[in-house]
């Protein structure tokens, strides 16, 4: 297929630049991809969209502070972004400057600490911190919330709070799995008296995750790697749902993505099986893609050209995606990260 393909039109002011008052307080966009019908609902319809039984799984990452300014000591400013903390004294990082600094060159950021850049990794900078303090403890201090591009203020104490989950747990991601901002705790307890289970995932979202597809060929695309980790726990409820004739719904594409690259296929076993653990994974879902675990799929709107969009095109039929976005734009639903919710039926034997 081609990029082109997962081209749309959007109107500036559907960008939602700010969250609602209240996080449950969005819309939902129900479309069932076995029929492609769709169904104009609210948040806080979710729960009885489920049934007891049912299984929802969560993305528990949560955000660093990973934007960082400062200069090179040869001259000239630098913005940098942690892509990923690889111990208490090395980070990749995406690095804008005038001129890209060179191996084995110096940054002093926030006019405080030095960083080394010790390795050039395709886009991504090495960089060894100096400073005697561990990198997540210098982000915290000195770092910026990074907020989407599209999102076009400087990040706020109500963004510090507002962009993170309220399960979020592990520190590593440079993006919040953005469907999970819609619940508060309320929400929770309400899935859980209903007898809905809830199992987490964690996944560190990278910044690949807003790069449009920049290839004619979606399958000449490369995707960025990102870590993600599965507990026993979580593979044993799972089989437990699926097993008991329950649905699993992925809260987010980041669950999505860690789920389905769980999945062990082997002749022996064709549908595979769910194993835990830590692993990378690049795995780019496209139509055509097959479903091992994820029945149900909650999500935001995602960008035009981007490899989201091709996942919940494959999730639910390119069709009824393209219907559901026009049909979206004209009831003017709030878009992308601080925007409105989908809730997706996958569609009829992966086809």
């Amino acid at each position: 297929m081609r990029t082109e393909d997962f081209d749309f039109y959007l109107p500036n002011d559907l960008i939602a630049q700010h969250p609602t008052a209240d996080r449950t307080a969005s819309r939902m966009l129900q479309l069932n991809g076995v029929d492609g019908s769709l169904n104009d609902a609210l948040f806080v319809d979710l729960p009885s969209c489920l049934q007891a039984g049912d299984l929802v799984v969560f993305n528990d990452t949560r955000v660093i502070k990973a934007r960082l300014f400062g200069h090179k000591h040869t001259g000239g400013s630098v913005e940098v972004l942690i892509e990923r903390v690889i111990n208490q004294h090395l980070a990749y990082a995406h690095v804008r400057a005038s001129r890209a600094p060179k191996v084995g060159g110096l940054l002093k950021l926030s006019g405080v600490f030095d960083v080394e850049v010790t390795a050039r990794h395709d886009d991504l900078f090495e960089l060894h911190f100096l400073s005697e303090t561990a990198v997540l403890d210098l982000l915290e201090q000195y770092g910026a919330l990074p907020l989407p591009p599209y999102i076009t203020h400087e990040a706020t104490s109500d963004d510090e709070t507002r962009y993170q989950t309220v399960f979020s747990k592990h520190l590593g991601a440079v993006a919040a799995p953005t469907a999970g901002l819609h619940f508060n705790d309320a929400m929770l307890d309400t899935l859980k008296q209903k007898g809905i289970g809830i199992a987490y995932v964690t996944l560190h979202v990278g910044a690949g995750t807003f790069q449009p597809v920049r290839v004619d060929n979606i399958r000449d695309h490369k995707m960025h790697s990102e870590l993600y980790s599965i507990s026993q726990t979580t593979v044993d409820m799972i089989a437990e749902t699926k097993r008991r004739g329950g649905k699993v719904t992925a809260i987010g594409t980041t669950a999505l993505r860690a789920l389905e690259s769980a999945v062990r296929v082997s002749a022996s076993n064709p549908e595979g099986v769910l194993q835990a653990g830590s692993k990378e994974t690049d795995i780019f879902i496209t139509p055509g893609s097959r479903f091992k675990v994820v029945d149900r799929l909650f999500t935001n709107f995602h960008l035009p050209k981007s490899t989201l969009l091709m996942l919940v095109s494959a999730f639910a039929g390119v069709e009824n995606i393209k219907k559901a976005y026009a049909h979206a734009i004209e009831k003017q639903y709030r878009f992308f990260s601080y925007g409105d919710a989908m809730l997706i039926e996958r569609q009829a034997m992966n086809e």
